[in-house]
């Protein structure tokens, strides 16, 4: 088989080739912390979580905590990629909040809901800060239990990362999350979808709608559908729980 013979091809985000290999087309640079105050900190080992930590150069009082997820179409992007970086450390300084950037894993080397997993096992981890369950063992960030307002927790993300928020906002309302307040939740161009039009979509070019649809069943083999309450609100039965 020849290794060029393509699988998958979603151009401009990745292809994937019949013989096992992933190209993304673009968001595979990354940067160090710099900047603000900020550091990487590793949530678990398996699965492999990690995130990066904002911090104001100024803190004499707790400070709002922002959950950012980036965006990507769940295939592309890291918390580490340089436009996340700049936006965190632009955001971070001006607000005057702490910030955690959450690296979850891509598809399609891990299919969703995988991302959903990982983000629900980063916002227990920030929780496990103020609800007095960590052990003594287990590895602390002084960032968040020294500096970060639990009682005044955001949730924010730009395109899947604004579905990820979403989610995980419906998930607190419904389940709860003992530790951490949240007050709100900002969605950038979140990535929502159904069979039916829910939105702007209708105005989009019919490639454009089949190519965002194809994205959806390309990260998410085993979904049932456009429909699939992870994409689509509307078909949530917990959507009413957002904000309890």
């Amino acid at each position: 088989m020849s290794n060029e013979e393509v699988a998958y091809d979603l151009t401009p985000l990745i292809k994937v080739y019949k013989d096992g290999r992933v190209e993304r087309l673009q968001g595979t640079a990354t940067v160090p912390p710099s900047t603000v105050q900020s550091k990487d900190i590793v949530i678990s080992q398996q699965p492999p979580v990690s995130a990066r930590l904002y911090l104001p150069k100024s803190t004499e009082t707790k400070l709002p905590l922002l959950v950012y997820f980036h965006g990507g179409g769940f295939c592309i992007n890291s918390a580490f990629s340089p436009k996340y970086h700049n936006y965190l450390n632009s955001l971070v300084s001006e607000a005057k909040v702490v910030a955690v950037s959450l690296e979850y894993r891509l598809a399609p080397e891990n299919p969703l809901p995988a991302a959903y997993d990982d983000s629900w096992a980063a916002l227990k981890w920030v929780a496990s800060h103020f609800d007095g369950t960590r052990n003594v063992d287990e590895e602390d960030d002084d960032w968040l239990s020294s500096y970060a307002d639990s009682q005044r927790v955001f949730f924010s993300g730009d395109s899947c990362g604004a579905t990820l928020a979403h989610y995980m906002g419906v998930r607190i309302g419904s389940e709860g999350l003992v530790g951490v307040k949240l007050i709100g939740v900002v969605l950038v161009d979140p990535y929502f979808w159904g069979e039916e039009p829910i939105g702007g979509e209708i105005t989009l070019p019919a490639a454009e709608r089949e190519f965002i649809a194809a994205l959806w069943r390309f990260t998410y083999p085993s979904t049932i559908g456009s429909d699939d309450p992870l994409i689509n609100p509307q078909k949530d039965p917990k959507f009413g729980e957002l904000g309890r």
